[in-house]
């Protein structure tokens, strides 16, 4: 999955709006594009997309603007995703509109596409805007941190050789005769480099 340089842009947007009084200052599309270094035309068209999906607040006239619609705590990578590509579907098999699978009826692994569809929906769910605009440490040679989950959830940590950090290291399924070796994964600092 890959998301587009205008969905990026509607982060980078919706941050740099959550830095200035939480976002709830009326900011005008000008004002953003310079300080964001966006273009003019992708700002106002941002804040055309966001303000339909509810992310935004938009007012014109005299003392007009925009402003988040909510607190930065409150939106979630996941809502910006979708105002701007549309609802997060892995796959055809997860969209709820029709498709042309020509395997469908014998597919073996749609029941599970809607489960991993889930989760990542979910983990993109727990990263706020708040945590987004939040400026990392990085003075000193510090590692910095990782971002602050939406509802104040910790993420994880990756497993590491031997099942220490959290559970078992993940194997590599194979398909044909000769298996491959389960990765491990080992910390350096704050990275976790799978070998």
């Amino acid at each position: 999955m890959r998301l587009s340089s205008l969905t990026d842009y509607a982060v980078v947007m919706l941050s740099a709006a959550a830095r200035r009084c939480g976002g709830a200052a009326r900011l005008n599309a000008t004002v953003l594009a310079e300080e964001t270094g966006l273009p003019l035309p992708t700002v106002q068209k941002l804040v055309s997309k966001l303000s339909a999906a509810g992310l935004i607040e938009s007012t014109r006239g005299t003392g007009g603007g925009f402003r988040l619609s909510r607190p930065p705590s409150a939106i979630t990578l996941t809502e910006i995703i979708e105002a701007i590509e549309g609802p997060i579907a892995l796959t055809a098999c997860v969209e709820a509109s029709t498709h042309d699978c020509a395997i469908e009826g014998d597919c073996r692994v749609k029941p599970h596409w809607n489960g991993v569809n889930g989760a990542v929906r979910g983990a993109l769910a727990n990263v706020s805007l708040a945590s987004l605009s939040s400026p990392l440490p990085l003075a000193g040679g510090a590692n910095p941190s990782p971002l602050p989950l939406a509802g104040g959830a910790n993420p994880s940590p990756l497993p590491l050789a031997g099942g220490a950090g959290g559970g078992p290291v993940p194997t590599v399924e194979t398909h044909g005769d000769t298996p491959s070796p389960s990765p491990t994964a080992k910390r350096e600092g704050n990275l976790v480099r799978i070998i």
